[in-house]
């Protein structure tokens, strides 16, 4: 399948045959999936809306190859996990497709990237191999072209006096990091940012208590002194990421697409301003499976945005995925 055809999509019409043809492809191709499609009993050809499609459960990423029948393997990406869970294994077989998808929706959302200083604070996923954050990350820190772009570990020193510095001589930077780490930096110090957007991108792997999502923006906030912190709503088992530029509403490239399942029953969703699980259509997912039922739970805000608003009660906690739980 054209990949080409992903990324061209302008409307809504687009989408669904779009998707369509993806899912047909991937019930063709991807033998896990195909397998659960068939234990639904559902066939491609009855197949005429988004909502009859089948969406894979995340955990299947944990234990499966969804990867289809022919191919190689390119890249493997990871999640962080926890002590003594599984980690699911996103298998890819063109990471070309992954690097059009972020490097698409960061132009979406904030322009061109060589406009920007971009500061990594992302400790914990520098620790290991196979994170798509840090494939991204290390893409637009390099696609950024600017020297002081980099990843600044617990370098919080450096990164405090380099920050303030890049700030108050109208550069545009991009502060990207990890909450606790963030909240690490805040805790040391304090700042008045006038040029810097300051993005979170994922919860406290262990090293704090977890807290709400008003609560922690609210301490970021202040601490660095802006009016918003923005958010990436992205995960192992997806090639393209949601943007939040406050308040918790993440936009979609035109690509993604979010639906909301009733939580007690999976096969039916529910309408716009209610709270159910989270599905998630990433066409980018072209060699995996693009139709994924998360752990998350959501409502949708409006034309392609949506509110996170944390996870099922008996589901893992994740590293990268989400800012509260």
């Amino acid at each position: 399948m054209d990949k080409n055809r992903i990324f061209s999509i302008t409307s809504d019409k687009d989408f669904l045959k779009t998707a369509l043809e993806v899912f047909n492809y991937q019930y063709n191709t991807i033998e896990v999936y195909r397998e659960f499609c068939d234990l639904l009993k559902v066939m491609p050809e009855a197949v005429t809306s988004l909502q009859e499609i089948p969406f894979l459960p995340i955990e299947f990423f944990k234990s499966l190859k969804i990867f289809p029948a022919e191919g190689e393997v390119q890249k493997v990406f990871t999640s962080s996990g926890t002590t003594g869970s599984n980690t699911s294994k996103h298998l890819i077989k063109d990471i070309e497709i992954y690097e059009e998808s972020y490097n698409r929706a960061f132009r979406q959302f904030y322009g061109n990237v060589e406009e920007y200083v971009v500061l990594a604070l992302l400790p914990s996923y520098l620790e290991r191999d196979g994170s798509s954050l840090i494939y991204m990350a290390n893409d637009l820190i390099l696609k950024s072209k600017h020297p002081e772009s980099g990843f600044y570990l617990d370098d919080l020193d450096i990164l405090r006096h380099n920050l303030n510095r890049l700030d108050k001589a109208g550069t545009k930077v991009l502060l990207l990091g990890v909450s606790f780490a963030l909240l690490d930096l805040v805790e040391s110090s304090s700042f008045q940012l006038e040029n810097t957007i300051v993005m979170e991108t994922g919860g406290m792997k262990g090293r704090r208590k977890e807290m709400i999502r008003e609560e922690l923006h609210a301490i970021l906030k202040k601490g660095f002194g802006v009016d918003a912190i923005h958010s990436e709503y992205g995960m192992t088992e997806l090639l393209s990421q949601a943007y939040s530029r406050g308040h918790g509403i993440f936009q979609c490239p035109p690509w993604l697409k979010i639906l909301i399942r009733d939580p007690e029953d999976a096969l039916t969703y529910l309408p716009e301003g209610k709270t159910g699980g989270v599905n998630v259509i990433d066409l980018a997912n072209i060699n995996s499976c693009s139709f994924i039922a998360t752990q998350d739970l959501g409502k949708v805000k409006g034309r392609n945005q949506i509110e996170i608003l944390g996870r099922f009660d008996n589901s893992d906690i994740r590293g990268c995925n989400l800012m509260v739980v």
